[in-house]
């Protein structure tokens, strides 16, 4: 797991009495920097003190299609060996959003070993994962990964931790595709699988380059497997890394921007896996906003996510009838701002990159790792709830509940202003996300400035 378009529509502009949309931006963030709770939106007598107008010097792009957002679950994510109350406040979090998406691995990031010998099944650990999003009214997905030892030549009944990242030898393929029909079959809830996770165990060391020969078949088989045993479910495919390189690398593709330049590697897996699979309801990516082995995010941060809209474009342009889904996506910060799963900097560059999926089409995204983690520097949805103190809610927290719903009605606008670090998601009432991009405080003329890396959630005006 790596730390990481259709062109927009033409821009939207609202009309009125009004002549622009007012929204207020008293209030300076909707969460605080130890992510101990998010703030109400201002209210409309707040709006009608402070304003700033959010049409003139702007550009807008209406949301070409709906967007489903979710969650992958990790390792520790509310699980019953942690403490209760802790537990609660993450469940309550967790249920906020509604119908969202929920998606758990077959083996790993939090789950057992499903078969450990042939035939021999062990569904407890993903049993209660499933419980879990049932009981917080979640929609159900499944990684098809990762595999169990005998599949991969271990032992029966053993199973070895550290070969998590080695794929099913080819002779094991058929066993892999029988235990994901077992899967589904086990999970009628489970509407949408991934096959397998970041092209793990398919690098080819002698030609430094993917073995996408190898997982095509294995996908094939996989695919076959799972809509014999659920014609209904949705399945896709290749989930490879969308690496980008600087230029000169001797990887690097023909595709650039001021973001980097794509490593034409994982350009050739989806070359090919989209000319050879069987079948597919949907392509499967993830990347994230800087070149390989760089932490440190271009400022203002949504330069880097320019890169997720052009990878959409790269695969509509080849495959129109797929729509795209982000099974990881990870958004960097500058040198000088704080990254982690409870801090602004990370949470409004987070939204930066959801701005970009949205803006170029995404069908969905997937937040990898909705209980902050320490070892992860990236945002959560909520403070690590193995603490007793934990499952507090983060700055993403109340601006991903308001993006779910809207971005799956499909009705959202995209803005940019031209003059400053100010971005926005309005909705079709007028209500508005307004985000500073950047560290620096935008000045708001005869008001208060806007904090840098805020994030306002603010209710349309009259």
């Amino acid at each position: 797991m790596r730390a990481r378009s259709r062109h927009p529509a033409a821009p939207v502009r609202r009309t009125g009495a009004l002549a622009a949309l007012l929204v207020a931006v008293l209030a300076l963030a909707s969460c605080s920097s130890s992510g101990s709770g998010s703030s109400a939106p201002t209210t409309a007598e707040d709006a009608s003190a402070r304003a700033v107008d959010l049409d003139q010097g702007w550009t807008w792009n209406k949301q070409p299609g709906p967007m489903e957002l979710g969650v992958t679950h990790t390792r520790q994510s509310l699980d019953d060996t942690e403490p209760a109350e802790a537990r609660e406040r993450g469940t309550q979090i967790l249920a906020g959003s509604g119908e969202e998406y929920q998606n758990h691995h077959l083996m790993g990031f939090g789950t057992l070993n499903p078969e450990p010998a042939p035939g021999q099944y062990d569904w407890s650990s993903l049993d209660r994962r499933m419980q879990l999003t049932k009981d917080t009214g979640g929609k159900a997905m499944l990684t098809l990964c990762c595999s169990p030892d005998w599949m991969k030549g271990g032992q029966p009944g053993q199973t070895d931790w550290s070969t998590i990242e080695q794929a099913p030898t080819p002779d094991h393929y058929g066993d892999y595709a029988t235990l994901a029909a077992e899967a589904v079959t086990r999970y009628p809830q489970v509407d949408r699988v991934m096959v397998w996770n970041e092209f793990k165990g398919f690098f080819d060391d002698g030609q430094n380059r993917w073995n996408y020969e190898n997982y095509t078949n294995f996908y094939n088989q996989v695919y076959k497997a799972v809509k014999a045993a659920r014609p209904d479910i949705q399945v896709g495919g290749p989930y490879v890394v969308m690496d980008s390189v600087a230029q000169g690398s001797p990887f690097a593709s023909d595709v650039s921007g001021p973001w980097g330049t794509l490593d034409r590697r994982p350009l050739e897996v989806l070359d090919y896996w989209l000319k050879n699979k069987a079948g597919a309801d949907f392509a499967v990516v993830d990347g994230s906003t800087t070149n390989k082995g760089v932490q440190d995010a271009i400022s203002p941060v949504d330069v880097g996510a320019q890169k997720f809209g052009v990878v959409q474009d790269w695969i509509s342009k080849r495959a129109p009838e797929l729509p795209v889904w982000w099974a990881e996506f990870y958004a960097n910060v500058p040198a000088d701002a704080k990254a982690g799963y409870d801090t602004e900097a990370s949470a409004v560059s987070t939204l930066a990159v959801v701005a970009s999926m949205s803006r170029s089409g995404a069908g969905g995204a997937l937040l990898w790792g909705p209980e902050g983690d320490e070892g992860l520097d990236y945002s959560s949805l909520w403070t690590p709830a193995s603490e007793a103190s934990g499952g507090q809610p983060t700055p993403l927290t109340d601006p991903w509940r308001w993006l779910v719903p809207r971005l799956r009605d499909g009705d959202v606008e995209i803005g940019r202003s031209q003059t400053n670090s100010l971005a926005a998601f309005r909705d079709a009432d007028g209500n508005a996300l307004l985000m500073n991009l950047s560290e620096n405080p935008v000045t708001v003329p005869g008001q208060e400035d806007l904090p840098g890396w805020s994030v306002v959630e603010v209710p349309a005006t009259t």
